[in-house]
């Protein structure tokens, strides 16, 4: 019945991997490698869980 209000996990999965992208990127332009490649594992690490629960 209420299943309209149920918020989609891998939309939400999908837009923290873009956030941390983001975040990735402003890092590589301020010159800061180490957080760039931190913030690049974490969205990887959530592309993963993407793609496991889409079944790929």
């Amino acid at each position: 019945m209420l299943s309209w209000l149920k918020r989609d996990p891998a939309k939400r999965l999908q837009r923290d991997y873009e956030r941390k992208l983001e975040q990735a990127m402003e890092a590589a332009r301020n010159g800061d490698m180490r957080a760039n490649a931190s913030l690049t594992e974490e969205a990887e690490a959530l592309r993963e869980a993407i793609d496991r629960q889409k079944g790929v």
